[in-house]
């Protein structure tokens, strides 16, 4: 049999799903978006309050992977599974990705890498970063790899950075137009139910709360299903209606800048790993509508900073004509 069917992938996932949420309380459906984000090739802003459990989402889905690093060669440094970047205004870029010091034989340079060489990155409360240490994170999240002194090193699969942000408080930079753009999604965890609140207490309150989480999946089917993404079919026509909407937020008379055309490559993308882990081989066009408030809200800049984004994808979802779309 085929492991890597949608059908075979849709059950495999949710195992994986489901083994997230043994050790943190989150909404089913974003965990969905957090890994259709992960497989599409994408990277994750979490926009949310202190203590919700961003940095346990990110160490639940680095812990249910295991990994078999393969060896690098000499444009790769090794990778660490998970790593944790608190973010503070004082921080440099070569506290990200490293710097060259002087060997021990006093007559060569020595890298030392920084925590940006992760297969799961959190950077935790990241518009608490300068304008120059935000900027570390360009090239990797773009190109995946990282440039020191005219040496440029490759960041292995799987590279997936999960970002926090404040979104009120003292001391903050707002992250630029550039870099949300390189932000597949943005997710907001949101406070938890009573019910699930009292769960919380009751699971994490004892210092073995993390004791059942072991991997389900191995990274070399992450892989795969990162490759089988490009399988799912999207017709032609589903592919007009994203361009359609994209354009229609540039048009908005609330809206200064418009999501760029890169947004209707990101969209395109994360509706294909979306419809493939719940076991389709094929886009529709109700799945681009669920995810295009996620995957594009945060990309538009609004007329009036007061303004909110997610009334203008509403408005455009509503405006755009979606009827009588084939899918297949």
């Amino acid at each position: 049999m085929d492991t890597f069917t949608p059908s075979a992938i849709q059950r495999d996932a949710g195992q994986l799903i489901s083994n997230i949420r043994t050790v943190i309380s989150i909404d089913p459906k974003k965990t969905e978006y957090l890994i259709a984000a992960y497989i599409a090739g994408g990277h994750v802003l979490l926009a949310d309050s202190h203590g919700v459990g961003k940095t346990s989402l990110a160490r639940a889905l680095a812990g249910s992977i295991s990994w078999n690093e393969s060896p690098g060669d000499n444009t790769t440094v090794e990778m660490d599974d998970f790593s944790r970047v608190q973010c503070t205004v004082d921080l440099l870029p070569q506290d990200i990705i490293g710097y060259n010091r002087i060997a021990s034989d006093g007559r060569s340079l020595s890298f030392n890498r920084g925590p940006i060489f992760s297969h799961f990155v959190l950077c935790d409360e990241i518009n608490l970063l300068t304008p120059k240490t935000q900027g570390s994170f360009f090239q990797a999240m773009e190109e995946q790899e990282v440039s020191v002194e005219g040496r440029t090193f490759r960041l292995t699969d799987p590279f997936f950075i999960i970002a926090t942000m404040n979104l009120k408080g003292s001391h903050l930079f707002p992250l630029p137009a550039p870099q949300l753009d390189r932000f597949m999604v943005q997710l907001s965890m949101g406070y938890p139910p009573e019910s699930d609140e009292a769960g919380i207490v009751r699971q994490h309150g004892q210092s073995d709360s993390w004791h059942q989480l072991s991997p389900v999946v191995d990274q070399t089917t992450i892989r795969n299903w990162k490759q089988a993404v490009d399988s799912v079919f999207i017709h032609d026509e589903v592919i007009s209606y994203i361009v359609a909407c994209v354009r229609a937020t540039r048009t908005h008379p609330d809206v200064s800048v418009g999501a760029s055309p890169r947004t209707g490559v990101k969209v395109s993308r994360l509706s294909r790993a979306l419809a493939l882990i719940r076991g389709q081989d094929f886009v529709t066009v109700d799945i681009v509508k669920e995810i295009f408030p996620t995957a594009v809200a945060h990309r538009i800049v609004m007329k009036n900073a007061a303004g909110r984004p997610e009334e203008v994808v509403r408005d455009v979802l509503q405006s755009v004509p979606a009827e009588n779309i084939p899918v297949r």
